[in-house]
């Protein structure tokens, strides 16, 4: 295997790669990563088997990671691996978002009311700070959902105890700077609001703080507010077919890209993809009639749901052609019916959303397209905690891959 002169990385709970391929924009390089879902890992590694083949080698890919930090074996063999192959003494970053289903708002409607302490993923946080004290990198991202700030493990706990035992455990790291903030994809340009949690540790010998509170910005951890969100109509109008059937697919880019982040999304090797070129993941849900009416009377009252149209289910937002003066105003869900394209009467496709979160339309999607019910949730009630992680959910669970590459750019310059 080639050595490598980038700053160097692993990724844990790695999803799709939406942190990763950030990261790797900005110029970092993916040592090992881990991801328990069979479909988001094979999304991970099929966007990655040309540049990082050696991702694809069972020495530098798992699943579970408590097989690891209770292989005693593990670390020693890891840390062997990586000076033999990569000449590696020090990861320069490990980065992990553990899943989060017990503190989002999606996961609270389905958690069937057991205590969160009760859900053995709201403890992973734990295994990552192990494994982070194992391997000593010179920084780490601990990235994870708002919900997190005022969670509680149980009906008579107290709002916020959760992220104060996450953050003390972070702190309480030998070594290390450790600061936190609510930050929100908006400002750092990506098309939608997306509030999102930070706990960012770098070496002390590595970072000077002037600074007594846990404020990672005013630490200087994280960059300088950019803004810059575009429209969806920006990132949006080149995928709009005309001749869309419902149950239908667009294979082909209907239009040329005109907006600057149209062409950025369809760049692949410094290349756009022009009219008439594939496009994956562009396939419609085949609403039935009743649906098809509801969404066209939406988007003709401005969003509003006709009476006649509602029910007690959780009810769809049209998506804004264009952001009012404060930006972006929604999230991306793992649900897919959350939303309706402001054009078109359906719900965005695959494509649409992971443009949404900045992924470039090469990237492609392993496993299902959507699922739903238990298969979805799980049921903790039951005992039942494995779930499927469909295209949308992947999609929906990511980190925005543009706020992902700001954030590595300004870790690199610090760790440089």
């Amino acid at each position: 295997m080639s050595k490598t002169k980038k700053k160097t990385f692993i990724d844990l709970f790695a999803g799709c790669g939406g942190l990763s391929l950030g990261l790797e924009q900005a110029g970092f390089f993916p040592l090992y990563v881990n991801e328990l879902n069979k479909d988001a890992m094979e999304t991970y590694l099929i966007n990655r088997e040309k540049e990082y083949p050696h991702l694809r080698d069972k020495k530098y890919n798992s699943n579970d990671i408590k097989e690891c930090i209770n292989n005693k074996k593990f670390f020693k063999n890891l840390k062997k691996n990586l000076k033999k192959d990569f000449n590696i003494d020090n990861v320069d970053l490990i980065c992990g978002g553990p899943p989060c289903q017990g503190f989002s708002g999606i996961g609270i409607r389905r958690s069937y009311s057991v205590d969160k302490e009760q859900l053995p993923s709201n403890h992973l946080f734990q295994d990552m700070a192990y494994f982070i004290h194992e391997m000593q990198p010179k920084a780490f991202i601990f990235e994870n959902v708002e919900g997190l700030l005022t969670a509680k493990w149980n009906k008579g706990g107290e709002k916020g105890e959760i992220f104060k035992q996450v953050f003390e455990t972070y702190k309480h790291l030998n070594g290390y700077t450790v600061k936190s903030k609510l930050i929100h994809a908006k400002d750092y340009g990506v098309p939608q609001n997306r509030p999102r949690v930070l706990i960012i540790g770098i070496k002390s010998d590595l970072f000077n703080c002037n600074i007594d509170n846990d404020d990672a910005y005013e630490a200087g951890l994280l960059p300088d507010i950019l803004g810059g969100a575009p429209n969806l109509e920006d990132i949006f109008d080149d995928l709009i077919d005309r001749n869309f059937q419902y149950g239908g697919e667009t294979k082909t880019y209907p239009s040329e890209a005109t907006t600057h982040w149209q062409k950025k999304l369809r760049t692949k090797k410094n290349k756009i993809s022009k009219k008439g070129e594939v496009v994956t993941e562009q396939e419609y849900s085949n609403h039935a009639l009743r649906t098809q009416e509801k969404f066209k009377a939406m988007i003709k009252n401005k969003g509003i749901i006709p009476d006649e149209y509602k029910t007690k289910k959780f009810a769809q937002r049209v998506l804004p052609r264009k952001w009012g003066n404060k930006g972006p105003s929604i999230t991306v869900t793992s649900l897919a019916d959350d939303f309706v394209h402001y054009k078109q009467a359906r719900i965005p496709t695959v494509r649409e959303c992971a443009r949404m979160q900045t992924f470039p339309d090469w990237y492609q999607f392993a496993g299902k397209r959507t699922t739903g019910g238990i298969r979805r949730a799980g049921n903790p009630r039951k005992n039942i905690f494995d779930r499927e992680v469909p295209k949308f959910t992947q999609i929906g669970n990511a980190v925005p891959v543009e706020l992902a590459r700001n954030l590595g750019k300004h870790l690199k310059n610090l760790l440089s």
